[in-house]
Formats: structure tokens, C-alpha cells, sequence
């Protein structure tokens, strides 16, 4: 194996890293969403809704972080 093909490759740890980088992206604001709306509202499936819309909007933020940042180049 040459030194290039070394250099391109991502250890164990930061692909755990970044992985839980990612993770924390998704989830966090989710459930901050989910259970501000469930506390203000009163209502599990405005909670549920928003929650997931926030989710979505979330996993294709953290695709383009993912695609921008965490490539090692």
C-alpha cells in the first residue's frame, strides 16, 4: 500500500467522530422541536408533525455538511 492510498483512508476514530457529529445534527434539533411544540401546544401530534419536519430538514443539512466538511481530502 503507498502513502496516498494511506493518507485517503479514515481511521476507525474519525469516522466514529464524525459520525456522532452528524448524529448530534439530526437528533438534537428534532427533539428540542418535538418537545418545546408538545409542551407549549398540549398536543402529541403537532408535536409529532413538526418534529419530523424538522428531521427531514435536518438529515438534508447535515448531507451537505457531511459532503462540504467531513471528507477527508
Amino acid at each position: 500500500m503507498s502513502d496516498d492510498e494511506k493518507s485517503t483512508k479514515l481511521t476507525m476514530r474519525e469516522i466514529v467522530l464524525r459520525g456522532t457529529l452528524i448524529a448530534t445534527i439530526i437528533t438534537i434539533p428534532s427533539i428540542i422541536a418535538f418537545v418545546l411544540t408538545w409542551i407549549l401546544l398540549d398536543d402529541l401530534i403537532y408535536a409529532f408533525i413538526l418534529g419530523a419536519m424538522v428531521y427531514f430538514v435536518a438529515m438534508i443539512i447535515s448531507l451537505k455538511i457531511s459532503k462540504k466538511f467531513l471528507v477527508k481530502q
